[in-house]
């Protein structure tokens, strides 16, 4: 186990620290906010084209959802001939069932990294895991705007995380809430709940932990909700697929 954590260490969390002190050393005003901004969208700029395959893939999927109903109404006594219905829907639509999970596999460790950097990159004991050649910036002032200290939890930072993680999760069920016809479907009752639930357990979540995980959570959320209409919008103005 403890192979893979030094791997995990040697090949993202100290590197995206390493760029995180530079970027805190070299930016205008040493905000430290602000360096956490930067380096976020970097690394989902970085992440982009995995994340618009994702989010593609996920509406795709979501778009064939009426046919696999049918599928499973009408063969619901036979699951052999509705596995190989579904499994020749998918062939036809030329969609694989598990290309949305892919690149949130390969994005999660990254984002993990990330996480535990803004997490713990204010410890004066993880500035030991500097490269020779990042030189320590001296204290690090936790102060976002001169007006957070994004050492400690901050309860607007986690309300406004909560608000930006329900409108992203809206955008996402959208379209499945405008084709849905029946309203006591199973899958459309679990989806309208989980729209609620993940931005109030996200918000408690956060006022658990210190501002600058409220900050980065709201910085990806932000990029996730353009990235989102980028994607939609290029689907809605492409040629209908033949």
């Amino acid at each position: 186990m403890s192979f893979f954590v030094n791997i995990f260490n040697a090949a993202l969390y100290q590197p995206l620290l390493n760029f995180l002190v530079l970027i805190y050393k070299y930016l205008p005003g040493h905000d430290f906010g602000v360096a956490i901004i930067v380096l976020t969208i970097i690394v989902k700029l970085v992440l982009y084209p995995l994340g618009s395959w994702a989010i593609k893939s996920q509406r795709s999927l979501s778009e064939i959802q009426p046919k696999i109903k049918e599928i499973q109404e009408k063969y619901k006594n036979d699951k052999e001939r509705q596995t190989k219905e579904t499994l020749e829907l998918y062939k036809k639509e030329r969609i694989n069932p598990f290309s949305g999970c892919l690149p949130s596999l390969v994005q999660l460790p990254i984002l993990l990294a990330l996480y535990r950097v803004f997490w713990q990159g204010l410890s004066s004991n993880q500035l030991l895991l500097l490269y020779g050649f990042v030189s320590i910036p001296g204290p690090i002032n936790p102060l976002f705007l001169g007006l957070i200290d994004l050492g400690k939890s901050n309860i607007i930072l986690a309300i406004i995380a909560g608000i930006l993680q329900f409108i992203q999760a809206r955008m996402t069920f959208a379209k499945n809430q405008r084709q849905k016809k029946d309203k006591k479907d199973f899958s459309s009752a679990l989806q309208n709940q989980s729209l609620y639930f993940f931005p109030v357990f996200t918000t408690i979540i956060l006022l658990k932990f210190p501002a600058a995980i409220g900050l980065y959570w709201i910085t990806t959320n932000v990029f996730a909700i353009a990235q989102q209409h980028l994607v939609f919008k290029k689907l809605k103005n492409s040629p209908a697929k033949g």
